[in-house]
């Protein structure tokens, strides 16, 4: 429980500030636990921000690897993937500025190590094969891998602006976020199937 408590003090802490700019007082303090304590589990900043990156790569590895995408027809696997990238980003959406911090001071030197690739690999697979069942247009894959995720994930990351836009409207409630999955299922459809004659 004690890590637990640390990681989701320390994302939040890098979150706002990045590695550069986040404190390990702040981390103890928001995590309830003395800066000793911090470096008893993690030893340095560095391995804690390092921990806080790649736990949600964990976290959707092992919920991809429960699901047996090749089951499904690639329009209904690449819908499942979309819900599921949307979801966990509305249950972690301070996640989207965690790696925007990470590109912007240290341009992805942190990332890199994190495996993000094996999470792609699931939508990679997924458009390789609707590509060539002839489900989706041809279209080069990783391009689309970046698109799709562009589509689904954007929505949190401009969350904190778009917020002042429409201050009446609570983006992050559950009809909302439906509402965003639905209409990115259908946009995304809509760019990646073949045409029909």
């Amino acid at each position: 429980m004690t890590q637990q408590q640390i990681l989701d003090a320390a994302e939040s802490e890098f979150s706002r500030h990045g590695l550069s700019g986040a404190r390990l007082s702040a981390i103890a303090a928001h995590s309830k636990v003395t800066t000793a304590t911090l470096h008893y589990y993690f030893q340095s900043k560095e391995s804690l921000y390092k921990a806080v990156l790649q736990r949600p790569v964990d976290e959707i590895q092992t919920m991809l690897r429960e699901l047996n995408f090749d089951s499904l027809s690639p329009e209904e696997a690449l819908k499942q993937i979309i819900r599921i990238a949307i979801a966990n980003e509305a249950q972690n959406p301070q996640r989207q500025m965690l790696w925007f911090q990470e590109a912007s001071q240290n341009q992805g030197a942190y990332f890199k190590e994190c495996n993000v690739l094996s999470l792609h690999e699931h939508l990679l697979k997924i458009l390789e094969r609707g590509i060539a069942q002839e489900y989706f247009r041809p279209l080069n894959p990783f391009l689309a891998l970046t698109h799709i995720l562009s589509v689904c994930l954007f929505y949190f990351t401009v969350h904190q602006n778009w917020k002042h836009l429409t201050p009446d409207i609570d983006r992050l409630s559950p009809d909302m976020i439906e509402e965003h999955t639905q209409e990115a299922i259908a946009f995304i459809l809509a760019a990646v199937k073949r045409a029909t004659t």
